[in-house]
């Protein structure tokens, strides 16, 4: 059996460093049913699938579209603020 060369499931602070946050805001998001992870071992150690984490980055990425296109972006005056 071949292994993968990429881990199929990933540490709490492998995702904080995929996603540039803390592992405490991975865990967060894992409490909260944001991203979708499984306890392993009997200390109950956190794993995220890298499919669960590319998924999680879809969603994300098909949220901001959404709320850019919901708050489009104005840009101010040049001039600056108007002074009636």
């Amino acid at each position: 059996m071949r292994m993968p060369s990429a881990p199929r499931f990933l540490q709490l602070s492998d995702v904080a460093e995929v996603l540039n946050t803390s592992s405490a805001q991975v865990y967060a998001l894992v409490r909260r049913g944001d991203l979708r992870a499984i306890k392993i071992g009997g200390r109950g150690q956190w794993r995220v699938e890298a499919t669960e984490l590319e998924a999680y980055i879809e969603r994300m990425y098909a949220e901001a579209d959404r709320f850019v296109a919901d708050h489009p972006f104005v840009e101010a005056d040049s001039e600056g603020p108007r002074q009636d």
